[in-house]
């Protein structure tokens, strides 16, 4: 977000745009600046001007620009303000936010929910939806084959702080379970839905949930715990293959295996593990007993993939690709991979177009630039 391009000027006498709204001409308010290199006439000031200015220095992260100008009694006031001009500003910037988020606009989105934050400063509702936003924006890169490292981090704090607000808002508890199976914090997860089942009617959190979203919860909180998900060993075993250190991953893993032998998350892990430490062909084996065991979905197929083409079996590879672009047609990592194939191969049209259509889906993805102008 740009600094708040504001100047807080005292309303002259002769302003009355704002006048039916109890402004006090006592506090000088802001006025959001058109031309940054000048300041604006008094008689270009509109009310408009004064409430952007408002929304501006009350967006959290505009006071904390803002903070050795603002006095916290004058934040007070601008809040009153605003919200006695636009009292429907509350629904009207959610809205505003979702659908930013869908279009994947998801800066936009963050910084008009940041207004929101300032005009309902710890409101569980807005804190919720900071973190949906952010979690649809990780989950957005990694879909698209990039890091979302830090967007996850971010995505994480934000539900940890919508968990720490009272009153407790059901949904935060149902939508934080489902962000950390995603990051793998099976722990976490259990907790939260845990508590969603145990919400009734007299609970002290005041919203009810619904029969449908319970039963699947329970349903969560039975395979998390069949499958021994929440076990530290696991944990700590995804956790180093996803931060590189794959060797100490793996021996980790091992030790939940010997636990668990039936557990097809585990020898998933193992094969990933392996895999990264460049040992195909275990990895491969340990890949194909998670799916005897039951697993499926896009990550495995990628792997197993990645696994034949490192040992020159092409044809293999593809297959497994196939199948997960079948499930996924516009997952950027197994395009990319397929690109990747189809060079190893030397079909270099073929490799371009599939990196011609993972820039149409992601213009800035710089591994595919690459490739495609290597190939162009």
């Amino acid at each position: 977000m740009e600094k708040p391009s504001v100047i807080f000027l005292a309303i002259p006498d002769s302003f009355h745009e704002l006048s039916d709204f109890g402004a006090d001409p006592a506090i000088p308010l802001p006025v959001e600046l058109k031309d940054e290199e000048g300041n604006p006439e008094t008689a270009a000031i509109t009310k408009e001007a004064v409430i952007s200015g408002m929304l501006r220095v009350i967006s959290s992260k505009g006071q904390n620009y803002l903070e050795t100008k603002l006095r916290p009694e004058w934040v007070d006031y601008y809040r009153r303000l605003v919200l006695a001009v636009k009292p429907e500003i509350f629904h009207e910037f959610t809205v505003a936010a979702i659908v930013k988020t869908r279009n994947g606009e998801f800066d936009l989105a963050l910084e008009i929910n940041s207004i929101l934050e300032g005009l309902f400063p710890n409101s569980p509702g807005v804190l919720l939806n900071k973190a949906l936003i952010l979690e649809e924006k990780a989950a957005s890169l990694e879909k698209n084959g990039h890091e979302a490292v830090k967007e996850n981090t971010e995505a994480l704090e934000a539900y940890e702080s919508a968990l720490a607000i009272e009153p407790l808002l059901p949904d935060t508890l149902f939508n934080a379970g489902f962000f950390f199976i995603r990051v793998r914090e099976f722990e976490k997860a259990r907790e939260c839905f845990s508590r969603y089942i145990s919400i009734d009617d007299k609970s002290e959190i005041p919203l009810p949930t619904s029969d449908e979203k319970k039963k699947q919860a329970q349903k969560i909180l039975k395979d998390i715990n069949s499958q021994f998900l929440g076990d530290s060993c696991f944990q700590e075993a995804y956790q180093c293959v996803n931060s590189g250190n794959a060797e100490q991953g793996m021996k980790k893993i091992r030790e939940f295996i010997e636990r668990h032998p039936m557990v097809w998350n585990g020898w998933f892990v193992l094969g990933w593990a392996l895999r990264k430490l460049g040992r195909y062909s275990d990895g491969l084996e340990a890949l194909e007993k998670a799916i005897e065991l039951g697993a499926s979905g896009i990550d495995i197929q990628n792997e197993m993939a990645i696994c034949f083409m490192e040992q020159g079996d092409m044809k293999s590879a593809k297959k497994e690709l196939e199948k997960a672009l079948r499930k996924e047609p516009e997952n950027i990592k197994i395009i990319s991979n397929l690109g990747v194939l189809a060079m190893k191969t030397g079909k270099k049209e073929e490799a371009a177009a599939f990196f011609r259509t993972v820039l149409e889906l992601d213009p800035e993805d710089s591994l595919a630039k690459h490739f495609y102008e290597h190939l162009s």
